[in-house]
């Protein structure tokens, strides 16, 4: 097996790319260790000293390190992590995969601009987002506001505000004129 890495727009986040499908549907997040006891491989990345997150697409992973941690040190132990879990068979996620947070269907007088808002995200920006190791979900609309949560390698990216604002935000007011802005939200 020869996983691929590659760096992120976030120095503190780096991804591997192991050659196989991670997740079948979705994204999964582990902002800590507590919150990957539903995969077997999270588990055992956060077992490596120095790892603070974990995030799966679905053909990549992302870890992201403490500050005072380094690559050269970790690199070698989270291949070796990768590479023993896809070889022992395990799941990478146990019990029922969950929907991807803020996908959620929308009522209301804003229907058709949260479908619109969606299908943008889903169509131009996840893809971008996900070259640089991580996701971006919706989380709602309200009087000209978009909210969106940043995972992976763009959560604690020193360029994601630059992202949400000149590029996201730009696109959405672009096409939707309803949209005045973008705002990102924590987990």
């Amino acid at each position: 097996m020869f996983i691929q890495t590659e760096s992120t727009p976030n120095p503190a986040t780096l991804k591997f790319l192991p050659g196989q499908t991670v997740l079948e549907a979705g994204t999964a997040d582990f902002p800590t260790a507590e919150a990957a006891e539903a995969s077997p491989l999270a588990t055992r990345l956060f077992g490596v000293a120095g790892v603070t997150g974990v995030f799966f697409g679905s053909d990549f992973v992302t870890v992201t390190k403490a500050e005072d941690s380094a690559w050269e040190h970790l690199k070698p132990a989270l291949l070796g992590a990768i590479m023993e879990h896809f070889q022992s068979g395990q799941p990478v996620m146990e019990g029922e995969a969950t929907a991807p947070a803020g996908h959620a269907d929308h009522d209301g007088p804003d229907a058709e601009i949260v479908k619109q808002i969606k299908e943008l995200l889903d169509t131009r920006v996840r893809p971008a987002v996900a070259q640089d190791g991580g996701d971006i979900t919706f989380h709602g609309f309200e009087r000209g506001v978009v909210y969106l949560h940043m995972q992976g390698a763009c959560a604690g990216c020193p360029s994601s505000t630059l992202t949400l604002k000149m590029g996201i935000e730009n696109l959405l007011r672009h096409y939707i004129p309803e949209v005045t802005e973008v705002r990102p939200v924590a987990a």
